[in-house]
């Protein structure tokens, strides 16, 4: 099957070109998630898009969270409509950031593409939804390339993975809720201890920040691998440590600031921190998981918002917004926009099946379409049957 897909002179790839010659039309929808003032594409992203022929409608007011106007995008040839209404109805392919919200539900019509983060191991309801709407969903965070990099969560990782040790650092100040801890220390007084779960992208960027405060630094991971490289490049105060449970338990009770930054693509996180444990931390520690949005690493954490970040379990306090990359959106969307708009591109150009044919790396970011589970661990997540996702490009 893979030769029929993937080989340069298979018959599939030269059928589906013959079949799909036409522009198409993409549709920016203003994020309505709660404090998200990211955007699907920036004005240069809709320049491209038209200069390669395509149509794109923007929701009025889509860009204002990032500084840009209605005008900016009627100057890059974009038709800007008042409406989502109008964009999802209108639109082959929606370009977003964050996942359909359940007032989003019933504008996504069968067949309709949607490019966007999505999460779904982590909403039974979402998942079920999107199953019934019968649309195409391709998830940001599971497109993949062969080396296992995941070049579209990334960018978001990065930003996540140092914003954790920002808002770690601002909420262990005791005004904020926490012990009153300089993350640094100063000469005299030992700094704070920060414990990380997950090697990964977060992990590194956190871990690197971390350091550089003068944090004293611990990073957990299950692949040796990882560990070794992390022993290589990070400075003399990040220690690396093999993941067991006995191993978290004991750092977790000397931790000022624990990050959850665990990551298993398309399927929910596991749990690494149990009640029981965070029962045994430090009065005012901070903790901050990032895997919030695929479930959460840590058993006492759940979603906030920017708006109402934090409370309060067992005297720790936790930080569990799902969309952190959203308090700086400006960086977030021109990091994100840079990575996902080759990939737009050729969705738009050769159609969802001609693209997902052509990249392997696309097609494992295929999670739902007409009505069928196109992505293992979610169908096993959700007891659902699977569908090879090759099959639905035949």
């Amino acid at each position: 099957m893979t030769s029929v897909l993937f080989g340069a002179s298979g018959a599939l790839l030269s059928g589906l070109a013959a079949w799909y010659n036409s522009p198409m039309l993409i549709g920016v929808p203003r994020e309505i998630k709660e404090d998200e003032n990211r955007v699907g594409l920036l004005p240069s992203g809709i320049e491209a898009l038209t200069s390669a022929g395509h149509k794109v409608l923007v929701e009025t007011q889509a860009g204002a969270g990032i500084g840009f106007s209605d005008g900016d995008y009627r100057e890059a040839s974009a038709q800007v409509v008042t409406s989502p209404d109008e964009v999802y109805a209108r639109a082959e392919m929606i370009v977003k950031v964050k996942e359909p919200l359940p007032a989003e539900y019933g504008r996504i019509r069968p067949g309709q593409i949607l490019f966007t983060y999505f999460h779904f191991a982590a909403s039974e309801s979402l998942t079920r939804s999107l199953i019934d709407s019968r649309a195409v969903c391709i998830a940001y965070e599971t497109v993949e390339t062969e080396d296992g990099a995941l070049p579209l969560l990334a960018p978001m990782s990065e930003v996540a993975g140092r914003m954790a040790v920002q808002e770690g650092a601002k909420y262990l100040e005791k005004a904020m809720g926490g012990r009153g801890i300089l993350l640094g220390g100063v000469p005299g007084v030992a700094p704070a201890n920060v414990v990380i779960l997950g090697g990964g992208a977060v992990g590194t960027e956190a871990a690197k920040i971390a350091a550089g405060m003068g944090a004293r630094v611990t990073v957990f991971d299950i692949s040796l691998q990882r560990l070794r490289y992390l022993d290589d490049v990070m400075p003399k105060n990040v220690v690396t440590m093999y993941s067991t449970a006995a191993a978290i338990r004991d750092a977790a009770r000397a931790a000022d600031l624990l990050i959850g930054a665990v990551l298993l693509k398309g399927a929910k996180a596991p749990i690494l921190v149990p009640r029981t444990t965070i029962t045994q931390m430090k009065p005012g520690a901070v903790v901050v998981d990032v895997a919030v949005d695929q479930g959460g690493c840590i058993e006492t954490t759940h979603p906030t918002t920017h708006a109402d970040p934090t409370y309060l379990v067992d005297g720790v306090l936790h930080y569990g917004v799902a969309n952190m990359p959203g308090a700086v959106p400006y960086t977030s969307t021109f990091a994100l926009t840079n990575a996902t708009l080759p990939y737009v591109l050729a969705i738009a150009n050769k159609g969802w099946k001609l693209a997902l044919a052509g990249d392997p790396a696309l097609l494992r970011g295929l999670n739902i379409a007409d009505g069928k589970v196109t992505l293992e661990t979610l169908a096993q997540q959700f007891a659902v049957s699977f569908h090879d996702p090759r099959t639905l490009l035949a």
